[in-house]
């Protein structure tokens, strides 16, 4: 018996230090296409120079999980892909705003705010990092993205259902005070909540919604980046450089990327996303392909 424990708790060890390579690999992924710096190498450089490396076991089957996840981290093409391109809204589609909500100039994607609605990407996605850097250019200014979405929206409403990652502008909480007081600060600085019927469960509750654990945000007029990891029903929000909030156990696990116009101007400067394996899903954690 204490040799089988011993040579459980050795397998468990091995399990996690092959989880725990997986995602530094999908982290040093990202760092590498994000940072772009001109010292560092380019991630494909880097991911081929690191194949040699990894030797392929005789037989996967029984290979220790450290090897299979150096292998398929060496193997994988990693890497952010632009969904705006800086020139037009290719890769876009309206699902109940109007042609002159969206504009691209000098640049940037500009977002009026009205009507209130939102545009899809054009394919679904499920494991997957959108990266995005966005402005609001009104105090108060209110948006979002929505992942794992519906690509339409019910007759009666106009937010699909979907995962919302607030972009609150910091007057907010100002301008819709209750009684003479703020909002709680908290609102403006990147809550994620199920929307529109999606459920799922908060890692820093402020009732269904969780709430970020350090205010990050910057006011109108100056860019903000979100890094969104979407994994297995999981979302974890960065935002301008820091892990700060995270909800789990999502009811829809793959579906579109919306962009949310809701009253004030809001513009984009960088929308890239990098796609990663899928897991396991089932129908009910699919939302509806639009046209079928």
């Amino acid at each position: 018996p204490r040799d089988h424990q011993m040579t459980c708790t050795r397998s468990r060890c091995l399990k996690r230090v092959g989880v725990g390579v997986a995602l530094a690999g999908i982290a040093v992924a990202a760092g590498w296409q994000l940072g772009q710096t001109a010292q560092a190498a380019g991630p494909d450089e880097a991911i081929a120079a690191a194949r040699p490396m990894v030797q392929a076991p005789a037989d996967p089957a029984t290979a220790p999980l450290t090897h299979q996840a150096q292998g398929a981290i060496a193997s994988a093409d990693l890497g952010f892909v632009d969904l705006f391109n800086g020139e037009d809204l290719s890769g876009w589609v309206d699902v109940n705003t109007s042609p002159d909500t969206w504009r691209v100039e000098d640049g940037l994607l500009i977002c009026t705010g009205l009507p209130i609605g939102v545009m899809r990407s054009e394919k679904q996605y499920e494991n997957f990092i959108p990266a995005i850097e966005w402005r609001h250019m009104e105090p108060g200014g209110n948006s979002g993205v929505f992942v794992w979405s519906e690509g339409e929206v019910p007759e009666g409403r106009r937010l699909p259902k979907g995962m919302e990652v607030q972009m609150l502008e910091l007057d907010w909480v100002n301008i819709h005070a209750r009684n003479g007081n703020p909002q709680p600060i908290e609102y403006v600085h990147g809550e994620l909540f199920g929307a529109g019927g999606l459920n799922a469960t908060p890692d820093h509750p402020r009732g269904r919604r969780s709430s970020s654990v350090e205010n990050r945000c910057l006011g109108h007029g100056q860019w903000n980046r979100y890094v969104v990891v979407c994994v297995d029903g999981t979302v974890k929000l960065s935002v301008n450089g820091r892990f700060v909030n995270s909800i789990r156990e999502s009811s829809i696990r793959k579906g579109y990327l919306c962009l949310e116009a809701e009253g004030a101007e809001i513009q984009f400067r960088m929308i890239r996303i990098m796609e990663l394996d899928g897991g396991v899903l089932t129908e009910e954690q699919t939302a509806r392909v639009v046209g079928e």
